[in-house]
Order: structure tokens, then sequence, then C-alpha cells
């Protein structure tokens, strides 16, 4: 928050808060030095005439008219006096105000230096370190409570994802074998089957069930594995692996009859290659499936903006209700009107379980990201993709 152009910060309210308490504390001294000192002029002030008090009488004059004088002169002189002193005091307080702020501002930084501490630590936590802690030493006081509650949790949290971890990975393969070993042994069985079209069809149907619940599976367990973070990041260029993407993918895009055209940039960012790998062909292969049957195109785009590294995948295809697009981030939603042209393995028809953009949208917030999408006018949408630029 900024108030006329500057940070409003703790740091900046506290600075506030000491000059202000000591520009109050000046304020009531000085009222209350100008009071007393008033009282004790009016009270103490004695001015000593020489020559003596006849002698200034004026000629044909009397000591009345003196006396009026002489008691002029006392007033004057006493609000003289107080005059100085208000002046000196008032510029005495507004020095000491702003020495006092300074001051201040030093105090509080040095106070809130280990809540800067804990608050870069935690960044880091929840940026994939959940082994890291805190460790604050010092005095055992509110900031160290702080600082050990939050490592207590810290350590819950990385027991947890740690759990989660060996889940996934243990599901990865506890799932993906049984249904592979599955898929094996119908095709040996349609091998076998020779001209029996009912056991055939019965095989081709089990397989199109068996198909659907491994990318099913396979989707979940990509999905869980964004959502935890546990990828290993490292630098790469997002163009080299659209470029890579888009060459496995022409094939499909030849089978359909959609025209499918780059424009890849360099676009360094951090991230994971697997994850990266998914999401841009999550994005295009369901732009090759759900578009048109004649005249269809995509269009791949990688670029680096000021913001960061941006990836555009359009294409064209049915028109698409604005309404409805925010519910194909969601995971199991999937517009009911849309077909598929084909499926990336060419065989039969297997419909999607509705986790396509809902894997792009976690793998980019993996990557400290944003995914978004815009119907176009004509049918189809636009998914825009914003990732850091690698440091």
């Amino acid at each position: 928050m900024k108030v006329l152009g500057f940070p409003w910060t703790i740091r900046t309210r506290l600075t506030l808060l000491y000059g202000g308490a000591f520009f109050v504390a000046g304020v009531i001294l000085s009222g209350i030095l100008y009071f007393f000192l008033a009282q004790v002029i009016e009270r103490q002030f004695v001015f000593r005439l020489d020559p003596p008090l006849g002698s200034l009488a004026a000629p044909g004059g009397d000591i009345a008219n003196t006396l009026q004088v002489v008691d002029l002169e006392i007033r004057r002189a006493r609000e003289g006096t107080l005059r100085t002193m208000l002046i000196a005091s008032t510029a005495t307080v507004g020095m000491l105000t702003i020495a006092a702020g300074g001051i201040g501002w030093l105090l509080a930084g040095q106070a809130l230096q280990p809540l800067r501490n804990i608050t870069a630590t935690a960044r880091r936590v929840a940026d994939r370190s959940l082994h890291e802690r805190i460790a604050l030493t010092g005095p055992r006081d509110e900031i160290k409570d702080l600082a050990d509650t939050l490592d207590a949790m810290f350590e819950r949290l990385d027991r947890s994802f740690d759990s989660q971890r060996r889940f996934v990975a243990n599901a990865s393969h506890e799932l993906r074998t049984p249904l592979t070993i599955t898929r094996t042994l119908i095709e040996v069985a349609l091998l076998d089957a020779g001209t029996n079209d009912k056991v055939r069809q019965l095989g081709n149907t089990l397989l199109t069930v068996n198909q659907r619940h491994e990318k099913l599976t396979d989707g979940l367990l990509t999905l869980a594995s964004s959502d935890q973070r546990t990828a290993d990041f490292h630098p790469l260029d997002l163009g080299e692996v659209a470029s890579h993407v888009a060459a496995e993918l022409l094939p499909l895009a030849d089978r359909v009859s959609v025209r499918l055209e780059t424009d890849i940039r360099p676009a360094m960012v951090l991230g994971d290659a697997f994850l990266i790998e998914r999401l841009i062909q999550n994005l295009v292969e369901n732009a090759i499936q759900y578009n048109l049957p004649e005249n269809g195109w995509v269009r791949v785009e990688t670029m680096a903006e000021a913001d960061g590294i941006t990836l555009v995948v359009e294409n064209t295809g049915p028109i698409v209700p604005a309404y409805e697009v925010p519910g194909l981030f969601e995971p199991f939603r999937r517009l009911a009107s849309t077909e598929r042209l084909a499926t990336s393995t060419g065989g039969a028809f297997v419909r999607g379980a509705g986790l396509g953009l809902s894997i792009v949208r976690s793998i980019a917030e993996a990557h400290s990201g944003s995914a978004e999408a815009a119907p176009r006018p004509a049918g189809g949408l636009v998914v825009r993709v914003r990732i850091p630029a690698a440091p």
C-alpha cells in the first residue's frame, strides 16, 4: 500500500509513531514551560531603576506618569521574553522530532529485521523448499515464538507432502501396471480370436475402455504431482519444447486435415521439462482434436514479454460460449456439444475425462504462472499460459 507515493509499511508506521509521540511530548513540555515561565515573570520580575525614580519624572510631570511608562516597559519585556522562548522551543521541538524520526526509522528497521528473515524463509518454503527452517536465534520473545510456530508448521507440512509424494509414486506404479497388463492381454486375445467378429468387437470395446482408464489415471497422477509441486526445476527453453511437441503431433494434425502452424521464439523459463512438455502437449492435442472437420488450423506461439514468457495456443473449432470458458479449467468439466476428430493414438474414439485444461492450469501455477482462455468469435479458443522468465 502506498500513500502519496510512499510505501505505507510497518516500518513507516512505526517511524511516524515514534516521531509523532516525540512531537506531542515536546509540544506538551513546551506548553508547560511557557505557562510556568509566564507565571514566574509575572510574579518575580524586578525592575531596577537607575537613576532614581524621582529623576524619571518629566518636567512638569508626576510620579504616576512615570510608573505607567515603567509598567509598559515591563510588559513589553515580558512579552518579548515569552515570544523568544516560544520560538526557540518550537524550533527545538521541530528539529528533535526530525531527529527522532530518523532514529525511529533505524530502530524500527533493526526491530523488524527478524520478521524480514521469517518472511524470506516462508517464501522459499512455499516455493518448494519445505525442508528449510527459520531457526531463529535470540531471546524468547513474541517474534521467536512466531518463528518456532512456523517451523513446527513447516515440519508437519514437510511430512505430509513427503507422504503424498510416496503415495503418488506408488500409485503411479500400482495403477499403471495392471492397466498395461490388461491391454496386453486383450491385444493377445484379439490376435488369437481370428475372424470371430463378436470376439473382435468385444476386444476393441475393452481396449477403448482400458485406454480411457489409462488416460484418466495418467491425468490424475500428473494433476496430483503438479498440485504438490514435486517437480525438479531447471532452466529450459519453452520454445524448444513447443517445437518438439508440435513435431510429434504433426501426424495427428495431418490425419484429421488440421493445419498446424508455429511461431516459436526462444523463451527461457525455470521449470520441470516433463510437466512443461505435458502442458504444451495437452493444449496442442486438444486444439487439434476439438477442431473443424474441414479447413481447421492450430497456431502455437511462444514469446518473451516484459512480464515473463507467454505460450499461446489458438485454434478453430465449434463456438464456445464465454460463460462456459471458466468451467473448462475445472476437473472433469468439458463441453457436452464437442466431439473429438481423432485420438492421438489413431485408435477408436475415446472420450476425454475433462482433465486437459485442469492439468494445464495446475502445471502453470506450479511454475508460479497462470493459464487463461478466451473464445474466438468465429469458434475455437485462444489459450494463454504465462510463466516467469528464468533469472
